[in-house]
């Protein structure tokens, strides 16, 4: 039997679209070669073909997934999607105890995740099926701890996800953007944790309060030339993560999110020094 070699080439794709084509301009000697030597076809990599939404982009997450299961797999952009468009976040049983326990405790709800709508790390509609499962929960205080993106995204894109915040905190009733930071300091998976500390001590430690609205506070960093992606770390409410809350990250994918979700679970952590 001859051997076989499955090769994973992350983001490379095939388009007649020459323009800010990467792969076009390049010179691919190697790839050619194979291209024209040996029988070839084109598999879609993307949308309802992978378990996602007609038109949204595929990822490495998703497209590894997909090969290993060697079947479409309903992917858990489509499966939260739909629970939040049916109103079914109340269902989910863990939500249901959470919102027991804060009844019981009085403390606070805190949501941490990524405000974007790139879909391979969150979608910015989850957050909204957050406050309004909230509201209906009768939970009283929900802090939301915003991550920019800048990176699934465009670089400069995250006054349109505040606003959009904003209208889904009027809709609810609920809710207060608590503080915000880039998704360099938040969501590194590379233990770098001198990243991941910033954002664990914007979480759960006092500092002074912003006294510019979230969209000056993003707009003046992209004036001075910072990026969605490496927001410093901000706070422009006093509310912290305390004893007695109950803490949510709406990310979906979890490769991000392991380092700081063990900075508060994990008991024998030691990222830093906590």
């Amino acid at each position: 039997m001859a051997p076989v070699v499955l090769a994973v080439l992350d983001g490379w794709g095939n388009t007649p679209e020459q323009k800010h084509n990467a792969i076009h301009a390049a010179s691919t000697p190697i790839m050619d070669a194979l291209w024209h030597a040996y029988p070839h076809a084109l598999i879609e990599a993307s949308g309802a073909h992978v378990g996602l939404p007609d038109g949204q982009m595929g990822n490495s997450e998703v497209g590894h997934l997909t090969i290993g299961a060697g079947r479409v797999i309903r992917q858990e952009l489509v499966r939260i999607s739909q629970a939040v468009q049916n109103n079914q976040l109340g269902e989910n049983a863990a939500l249901q105890a959470l919102a027991s326990d804060l009844k019981a405790s009085g403390g606070r709800l805190h949501l941490v995740g990524l405000l974007s709508d790139g879909g391979v790390h969150s979608h910015i509609n989850h957050l909204g099926g957050l406050l309004r499962w909230a509201a209906a929960a009768g939970i009283q205080q929900v802090c939301i701890h915003g991550i920019t993106d800048g990176r699934d995204t465009p670089t400069d894109s995250s006054p349109g996800y505040l606003q959009t915040l904003d209208e889904q905190i009027q809709q609810a009733g609920i809710g207060q953007l608590t503080t915000l930071c880039g998704r360099y300091w938040a969501m590194d998976r590379d233990n770098r944790w001198e990243r991941v500390e910033k954002a664990y001590r914007l979480l759960t430690e006092a500092s002074p309060v912003s006294s510019a609205s979230p969209l000056d506070v993003v707009k003046a960093a992209h004036s001075d030339g910072t990026s969605d992606e490496f927001l410093e770390p901000v706070r422009f409410a006093p509310e912290l993560i305390e004893p007695n809350d109950a803490l949510v990250l709406f990310n979906f994918r979890p490769d991000r999110m392991r380092q700081l979700t063990a900075a508060f679970v994990n008991s024998t952590f030691q990222g830093f020094e906590r």
